[in-house]
């Protein structure tokens, strides 16, 4: 793996203030372990070929960069372009972090696999990963998010994944990750945590990073030859943060010229239920790290609130914070029916059901390429695909 020219985590594992290891003593040596077998990983060559031998022949990558041609006549202003993480094998980008824990979990002789999910889609591409290296799989989900996103609980179990419900607090993606790592404390020994975000203690804030970087690398190669050029602004979601920061990374050294844009969910506004961390957040510790956390006047977790259950979280990966307040990524956020609206707008326009984590990137490239002149580009991720969102979007949308 080649280096990059920013230096984030220092060897404690923390960007800036944010970050760490925040963990119960149970799992010290775990995180220790993880740490020094991931260093020996980052540094083989050998690792990197297999990673990369199956992203090509078993994930599809690289995924197209798309010019939305019609999106863009219809919004006027910048070309816009998608980057199709929803081509992926399982529909999202989360199956390119899976892969590479489950292969350092086998290289660790990890049997057993623990994961969380929100929106299913990481439950999904760990359940993935699980069958193809035959490996026991547990998935950790909230009741509420099992309801919304039936689809892939189907798909889970079709994979042989055992899909564990989650009944306490919102029963949503923190519940899960909380009761994930509750497994973990009381089966350290056997048990390999897939952690589907950047988020956590370290080193998996760093380690996701890596693994989703795939994103960014091949988005600067594909608009350099498309365009000849670096775009003018790069979109993406962000929850936990893994798909931004995959696609963000490649381009923090290019982030003085180059307008980098997180977008979180507003949910019902932001002086109503939501789950913009980033923007209403302040400094705390949830799942093993410090970062920016949506609290009440005594300190106490809020809920969070977003239509897309991959939002629904109530922080964000320490690197995030980082970056917000290093300046290189600005952040705002859209509405439950901003994302809404978005999607139709793209379905229409383009024939592509994103996501509607994706969509609220999209609401941010239609909105910001309308202010911008022909000759410049915005490229947005698009994350994921809309097929386990259609019983919300049903519900939302009147589609007759």
């Amino acid at each position: 793996m080649t280096q990059h020219p920013y230096s984030a985590p220092d060897a404690s594992g923390h960007f800036g203030t944010y970050g760490g290891k925040f963990i119960p003593e149970t799992l010290v040596k775990n995180a220790a372990d993880l740490e020094k077998e991931y260093q020996k990983a980052r540094q083989d060559d050998q690792f990197w070929h297999e990673y990369n031998t199956l992203l090509s022949q078993y994930v599809g990558r690289a995924t197209p960069l798309y010019h939305a041609e019609n999106l863009s006549k219809k919004t006027g202003g910048a070309k816009i372009f998608l980057k199709r993480e929803d081509l992926c094998h399982t529909g999202a980008h989360k199956i390119n972090n899976a892969l590479g824990q489950a292969l350092l979990a086998r290289r660790m002789g990890k049997k057993r696999i623990i994961a969380e999910t929100g929106a299913g889609q990481h439950g999904v591409a760990t359940a993935t990963v699980c069958a193809l290296f035959n490996l026991d799989c547990i998935v950790y989900m909230g009741q509420e998010d099992m309801k919304r996103q039936a689809p892939n609980v189907a798909r889970m179990k079709l994979l042989g994944a055992d899909v564990r419900p989650v009944t306490n607090g919102s029963r949503t993606l923190k519940d899960a990750t909380s009761q994930a790592i509750r497994d973990w404390i009381n089966n350290p020994e056997e048990t390999f945590y897939i952690i589907g975000s950047v988020v956590g203690m370290h080193p998996y804030p760093m380690m996701v990073r890596d693994f989703q970087s795939i994103i960014g690398k091949e988005t600067k190669q594909q608009i350099l030859q498309q365009t000849g050029k670096l775009p003018d602004v790069i979109a993406a979601c962000v929850g936990g943060g893994s798909n931004a920061i995959g696609m963000f990374y490649e381009f923090l050294p290019d982030a003085r010229q180059i307008e980098l844009v997180g977008v979180e969910a507003a949910g019902e506004g932001l002086t109503g239920l939501n789950a913009a961390s980033l923007t209403l957040g302040k400094t705390g510790v949830l799942h093993g790290a410090m970062m920016k956390i949506l609290q009440d006047n005594y300190g106490q977790i809020s809920e969070a609130h977003s239509i897309s259950a991959g939002l629904d979280y109530p922080g964000v990966g320490p690197e995030h914070c980082h970056l917000q307040d290093l300046g290189l990524v600005t952040y705002t956020s859209a509405t439950d029916q901003e994302a809404l609206a978005a999607l139709q707008t793209l379905a229409k326009t383009e024939g592509i059901i994103c996501a509607l984590e994706s969509a609220h990137a999209i609401h941010y490239g239609i909105t910001r390429a309308a202010k911008m002149t022909p000759d410049q580009t915005i490229i947005v991720n698009l994350s994921g695909r809309g097929d386990k969102d259609m019983e919300t979007i049903m519900r939302e949308i009147r589609l007759d």
